[in-house]
């Protein structure tokens, strides 16, 4: 999703850095859960059908989503304090056309002021047309040298800053070992778990999460999603 994502676990750090722009991934995975109106279970992939969904950023700014067979697609909108992805408007505006589930995110650097962080992602998603059902997602993968209690504090503005400003209750996306460290607290927040080497599906929520929203299981050839929530639930989740 936007700067490097590295999963030590399930990539050579090489490999990974061959794709920087796109979100650091410096743990194992990501777990999600919603505390509004979500059945997310973390259940094998084969107990129950499954999403599919993909997020790209610009490194994948000619990505066919008329192509695609996703039936959701999160797309990066915004780092730090004044990037812009160059290819969100085109994402979002393909993703319209298609009619399926839309999200934005925004990747985060806690060494910044988050509400600064977050007026920049609203501004940027605020500018486009909205529709019921966009989410919208706070991506969180680097401390910027900052302490586990700073960290988290820092997800938690941001958190209640942008919830507070759309009446959205956004996503949390980050490393599943990333999120057991930095997310305590944050259960009431849609979780994106990203964890590789599993199955489909097959992921257990870290910290206090209960329930996990979607699993990203590869970037390979594409970031690849999976949800135990309809597409009708995942909309549940964005703008009213």
């Amino acid at each position: 999703m936007s700067t490097h994502r590295i999963f030590s676990t399930t990539r050579p750090l090489t490999n990974r850095l061959r794709r920087a722009g796109r979100r650091l991934r410096t743990a194992a995975g990501v777990a999600a859960a919603a505390s509004v109106a979500v059945a997310a279970v973390a259940v094998p992939a084969h107990a129950t059908p499954l999403t599919y969904g993909q997020d790209v950023s610009g490194y994948e700014s000619d990505h066919d989503w008329n192509a695609s067979s996703a039936e959701f697609g999160i797309v990066k909108a915004t780092e730090g304090l004044d990037f812009l992805d160059s290819a969100f408007v085109r994402h979002w505006q393909e993703l319209d056309k298609k009619g399926i589930v839309r999200g934005a995110y925004h990747y985060g650097h806690p060494s910044n002021d988050p509400v600064a962080e977050a007026d920049h992602f609203l501004s940027v998603v605020n500018a486009q047309p909205a529709k019921p059902g966009d989410l919208l997602v706070l991506d969180l993968e680097t401390t910027d040298g900052e302490s586990v209690d700073d960290v988290n504090a820092w997800a938690k503005r941001w958190l209640e800053y942008v919830k507070s400003k759309t009446g959205v209750t956004p996503m949390f996306y980050s490393g599943w070992d990333f999120a057991d460290t930095y997310g305590h607290g944050l259960a009431g927040y849609p979780l994106w778990v990203a964890y590789y080497g599993r199955a489909k599906g097959d992921v257990t929520p870290p910290a206090d999460w209960k329930t996990w929203t979607i699993h990203q299981y590869t970037d390979t050839p594409i970031d690849q999603n999976v949800s135990a929530l309809t597409p009708q639930q995942l909309r549940a989740l964005g703008r009213p």
